[in-house]
């Protein structure tokens, strides 16, 4: 190995580390260890300006093939994926704005009404809305809503939100697989390499469709006991708030209520108008600002700006691995193990993305695999589709199974706990972990039968 290779690894080690420990801010973590592969890797060791550049990636914003394709596949691109930056961005502008107008939580009691209250169905209910959500939305909003709304409904009908609350989680984990913009790696994966959102939906998509249906009746079947036991008098449903109420400004609902209709309009047919997904993100999140301009400071203010920097370090330093050469190394290794055996790298890259996402931040191996991916399609002569739908599924449902495994297990165990309700490691893997091998095992299966 060459010395750049030597600090590329170490650096990205050392990030992960630190990650894993979570006692710094991850945004910090990534962005120094970004500074650091741009000065030790790119500078001292490498003297690139070329690598320093392609990593940055800047001179892509500025050329058409950015904003709009003519109806073709979005170009892959190397280092920092501004792409995903400004669709990520849009899409937390949109979502604040929806938030603002109450449209989650109208939603949910809407919904809950509509059942009677019912456990089970309100059970059933709360676990589909969590997935067809988490398709179009960031899965965090979901859950960080979902869990607030089950809380209170728990509380007023006198049941243990523990249960729904841990449905809801792995389905909003699972909901996200089915689309581009439905999880975090899923939007690394399509702007980097090509995919539309149609590509997800018809492939990822009916996997998590079918998976879906298993885990309304795996969780049926392991909480039914509690939720038999629940008994919700009229009195109780009395005193419930009208879904009405969560709306704040009318006007401001519909505009919310336009806006999201808009955006998944836009992600369905952008292969076919060729509107990129920065266009797309770029678009609604002036759209949301215009609509709402008297709280546009508010929304703006409200944006995650944390996960952005996170990205763009996490973008950097994964740039250095690649540019070194490094990433190539490692496909070489899964091909020699695979033996070119496409089954072989399908079960190494989705049980090795599962467990790995179970217990480390699922974007930066996200990001780390998806050039792993390119060269191993390459190298090996196989379709790199297959290879890059095995690695969403994996990553995607691999962190369900711990309580720190993706962003959204720890905003609803966190709500849980703020409200009383602790969730503790051995609760969470006791009912997720099986869970969640039950749909990598279903998927895997599913490409196999599909594309090998």
């Amino acid at each position: 190995m060459t010395l750049a290779q030597i600090l590329a690894v170490i650096i990205f080690i050392f990030m992960f580390i630190l990650i894993v420990i979570d006692k710094i801010e991850r945004q910090y973590v990534t962005l120094v260890c970004g500074i650091l592969t741009l000065i030790f890797v790119f500078g001292v060791s490498m003297h690139s300006s070329n690598a320093f550049m392609e990593t940055l990636n800047v001179k892509s914003i500025f050329t058409m093939g950015f904003w709009y394709t003519a109806g073709a596949a979005e170009s892959a691109s190397s280092g920092i994926n501004w792409a995903t930056i400004l669709f990520i961005t849009g899409m937390m502008v949109m979502v604040e704005g929806m938030a603002y107008a109450g449209f989650f939580r109208w939603l949910c009691m809407r919904l809950a009404k509509m059942v009677h209250y019912r456990p089970i169905p309100l059970f059933i209910t709360f676990m589909v809305m969590s997935a067809v959500l988490a398709m179009f939305i960031d899965s965090i909003t979901v859950i960080l809503f979902l869990a607030a709304v089950t809380v209170e409904l728990a509380k007023l009908l006198k049941f243990s939100p523990v249960p729904m609350i841990l449905a809801e989680i792995f389905c909003a984990n699972l909901g996200g697989s089915a689309t581009m913009c439905g999880d975090p790696p899923n939007i690394i994966i399509g702007t980097s390499m090509g995919y539309s959102f149609v590509d997800f939906l018809t492939n990822t998509g009916l996997m998590a469709l079918v998976s879906l249906f298993l885990v309304i009746v795996y969780f049926y079947l392991i909480f039914r006991k509690e939720l038999m036991a629940v008994n919700v008098s009229a009195e109780d449903i009395a005193k419930m708030p009208d879904p009405k109420e969560a709306i704040r400004n009318k006007k401001d609902f519909a505009f919310s209520c336009v806006i999201f209709a808009c955006a998944i309009v836009l992600l369905v047919s952008h292969a076919a108008t060729g509107l990129t997904v920065a266009f797309i993100g770029t678009f609604i999140a002036v759209i949301t600002i215009l609509c709402f301009f008297k709280n546009a400071w508010e929304l703006i203010k409200k944006v995650d700006y944390k996960t952005i920097l996170f990205f763009i370090g996490l973008f950097l330093v994964v740039g250095g691995l690649e540019q070194t050469g490094i990433l190539e190394v490692i496909a070489n290794f899964i091909g020699d193990v695979s033996g070119g055996n496409l089954k072989l790298m399908i079960a190494i890259i989705i049980w090795v993305s599962a467990i790995a996402s179970a217990f480390v931040d699922n974007i930066p191996f996200a990001a780390t695999m998806i050039p792993v991916v390119e060269a191993l399609a390459a190298s090996q002569g196989v379709s790199r589709e297959t290879l890059a739908w095995a690695l969403s599924m994996g990553t995607d449902i691999g962190g369900s199974a711990t309580p720190i495994g993706a962003s959204a297990n720890v905003v609803g165990t966190s709500v849980a706990a703020k409200n009383g309700y602790a969730i503790g490691w051995g609760k969470y893997c006791k009912v997720s972990a099986p869970a969640t091998v039950i749909v990598v095992a279903v998927s895997m299966l599913m490409i196999f039968l599909r594309y090998c």
